[in-house]
């Protein structure tokens, strides 16, 4: 029978010297607390953009395998045209038209808000 607190092979070496700066036992035994580097550091402008950028490129991968994916041809009719496209292309011009549509709508009521503050002032 082994002695139960003797140390085993696979524990994590305990710190004995008292809790870490910036713990939750270190603020609770009156040591100063130090602030995380994330807290100091403040959002940028290149910081999201650099976000935006990696977005952008996940999604227009994403984009590429699925068109690569979809090359067999489909023959789309809209009023007088027709046109053969593979699945994805077409899928995708649906999808921009559609974005166009969407955003063209919130554009105009973008514009009809700035109007109305306009009228206010």
């Amino acid at each position: 029978m082994a002695d139960d607190d003797a140390p085993r092979e696979n524990d994590v070496h305990r710190n004995e010297s008292g809790p870490l700066p910036g713990t939750s036992s270190a603020r609770d035994s009156g040591l100063p607390a130090l602030p995380d580097a994330y807290d100091q550091v403040k959002r940028s402008r290149s910081a999201s953009l650099w976000s935006g950028l990696i977005l952008g490129a996940v999604v227009l991968l994403i984009l590429l395998i699925f068109i690569l994916q979809n090359l067999t041809d489909q023959q789309i009719k809209f009023l007088f045209w027709q046109a053969n496209l593979p699945v994805g292309v077409s899928l995708l011009i649906a999808a921009i038209l559609g974005a166009l549509v969407v955003g063209s709508a919130g554009g105009l009521r973008i514009v009809q808000l700035r109007r109305a503050a306009k009228k206010l002032q």
